[in-house]
């Protein structure tokens, strides 16, 4: 899709399946399975949604997936997927590794930033060898040293590596890292998860990263139990969600594995996706 000089696609790593009900907080499982139902084992299925995107010269990827790195037991937990799988979907778009020049971790959930390095003689590299790869400065300092509550979402060879490597772009608040691409902090589900604003020939695009995992979590309180801070998320959707409709900004879902992007509104207090195809 164009948005002036700017384009984009969007691709995907596969898909992943996690907990119905951590997905979904403090939703009854009555209520959601609705929307997502959920297998013999209460896992909902999660598309793993990536951005390539043009603007300025620069090659950008946004979200690496979960990457390739995983062993039997790892892949039957998450019921990983890697097919089409995240490096298949760049070459069939005719983009190798090393022409990366940005990679874009909105946070570092192992989902989100899995494909960023990948395996060589059993040690983790950095698949994109030539980029510079930007996340928050305290999700990082949090994925490095994270809590007991959620441990288990981050996996240090996903980002210790492009610290060795000398990769990392540490980022503090906001910030425009190619002609019309903002990187904007919207803490919640982390303490700086960041969402992805596009702008260019009238247009606005907006990644919303994990502030709105699917179409399924649009109702504003149905919020993820893995978020850290739930009634911060709820506060920025507050924020943004007016802001997508107000100004028909096509809205980007990292996870929803039918609607990778719509156009939101509101109807009776609530807000409704009209879907687009943007691949």
């Amino acid at each position: 899709m164009r948005l002036g000089d700017l384009e984009f696609i969007v691709l995907t790593d596969g898909t992943v399946r996690l907990d119905g009900g951590a997905m979904f907080g403090v939703v009854p499982k009555p209520l959601w399975e609705k929307k997502s139902a959920a297998d013999e084992r209460n896992r909902i299925l999660l598309a793993m949604n990536c951005l390539l995107i043009r603007a300025g010269g620069k090659t950008i990827l946004v979200e690496t997936g979960a990457g390739e790195k995983w062993d039997a037991k790892g892949r039957d937990i998450y019921a990983i997927s890697e097919k089409p799988g995240l490096p298949r979907e760049l070459a069939k778009h005719g983009v190798k590794p090393e022409q990366v020049d940005i990679v874009v971790n909105t946070h570092l959930h192992f989902d989100h930033c899995g494909g960023n390095t990948l395996l060589v003689n059993g040690k983790a590299r950095p698949q994109f060898p030539n980029a510079k790869y930007y996340v928050q400065k305290p999700d990082f300092e949090h994925a490095v040293a994270p809590s007991e509550r959620d441990r288990a979402s981050f996996i240090p060879a996903n980002y210790l590596p492009i610290k060795e490597a000398g990769q990392w772009e540490l980022l503090e608040g906001e910030k425009e890292i190619a002609p019309g691409v903002t990187l904007i902090p919207v803490p919640g589900h982390t303490h700086a998860m960041q969402c992805v604003k596009m702008t260019g020939g009238g247009k606005t695009a907006f990644f919303l990263a994990d502030l709105v995992p699917m179409t399924a979590h649009l109702p504003l309180a149905w919020v993820m139990g893995f978020d850290l801070f739930p009634l911060t998320t709820v506060e920025n959707r507050k924020k943004w969600l007016p802001e997508i409709v107000r100004n028909e900004w096509l809205a980007l879902f990292a996870h929803d594995p039918v609607v990778k992007a719509a156009y939101l509104r509101e109807a009776d207090g609530r807000w409704e996706a009209e879907p687009v195809k943007v691949d």
